[in-house]
């Protein structure tokens, strides 16, 4: 089954980019499809830039409206994703569990619907 993880974050909880630190959380995540083997196939992932990139659109009644920035107000932001498939859902939240985001933020396992 495939399985979709988000990833969010409050500003400035993780480690400051060009840290030690930071570059260490970063090697966790290349590595991260590598290291769980038997637990879940790493199909596919990104970092997402930052919410004031964002555009929200919406069509209601035939118009088009676009809005700067994310739709949901929130503290924490969708930093990025992964897509993967694993055998069920333990499987799923092992290697979620071991996503960095998880530390500072949280992590969202949700399963993929296949039409």
């Amino acid at each position: 089954m495939k399985y979709m993880i988000t990833l969010y974050a409050a500003p400035g909880a993780e480690p400051g980019y060009g840290t030690p630190e930071f570059d260490a959380m970063m090697g966790e995540y290349m590595t991260l499809g590598e290291g769980m083997p038997g637990v879940a196939t790493f199909l596919a992932g990104e970092g997402l830039q930052g919410v004031e990139t964002a555009t929200t659109l919406r069509k209601r009644g035939g118009k088009i409206e676009t809005m700067d920035g994310p739709f949901a107000e929130t503290r924490e932001h969708l930093g990025g994703f992964y897509l993967i498939e694993a055998a069920d859902l333990d499987a799923a939240l092992r290697f979620a569990a071991e996503i960095p985001a998880a530390r500072y933020g949280s992590v969202e396992v949700r399963p993929v619907m296949e039409y």
